[in-house]
């Protein structure tokens, strides 16, 4: 990671709004090169400042896969109440595939019972992108299949031919 990134991921985390704003803004021009920061980012969208919210979006948008390395990271705030780190943790976990694989508990955990529908339509396609390894999620993903909620329904599906092959 460049020096320039840790430098942000810190600007980042300031109590300064303005400080905050600028470093997000930053990353959301940096583009795939900001992939050091997935965590952080995931973490700013949940931003008391809108600004910093919507400059951190910008930035997650156009990430590439996160590294395996932060895939506990990325899972600590599944679970979370923000709505917006949740969803942007549980697509980070997603875009990695079958490096999550051991995020599968949570994401299996999170298609069950999240509080926030949109979450737990996530988790459903995270699993999906996770494949074959994710096949312990199979009693989560086949209740989902079955949702009131046609998307959650048709992405618990899609995971369930993925996983399945």
């Amino acid at each position: 990671m460049s020096q320039d990134v840790r430098t942000l991921i810190e600007s980042l985390a300031s109590k300064d709004v303005a400080t905050r704003r600028e470093a997000a803004e930053s990353f959301a021009r940096k583009g795939p090169d900001a992939v050091g920061a997935a965590v952080p980012l995931a973490r700013a969208s949940g931003d008391d400042d809108e600004q910093v919210r919507n400059w951190s979006v910008a930035a997650l948008e156009e990430l590439p896969a996160p590294n395996a390395s932060e895939a506990a990271a990325l899972e600590s705030l599944v679970d979370g109440s923000n709505l917006d780190v949740a969803f942007w943790a549980t697509t980070l976990l997603g875009r990695m595939e079958q490096s999550a694989v051991s995020t599968v508990p949570t994401l299996a955990a999170a298609v069950a019972a999240h509080p926030e529908l949109v979450v737990r339509q996530r988790a459903a396609w995270a699993l999906g992108r996770i494949g074959g390894p994710a096949v312990s999620a199979i009693p989560q993903l086949e209740a989902a299949s079955s949702s009131e909620d046609a998307r959650l329904a048709r992405l618990a599906a899609q995971a369930l031919e993925a996983i399945r092959g």
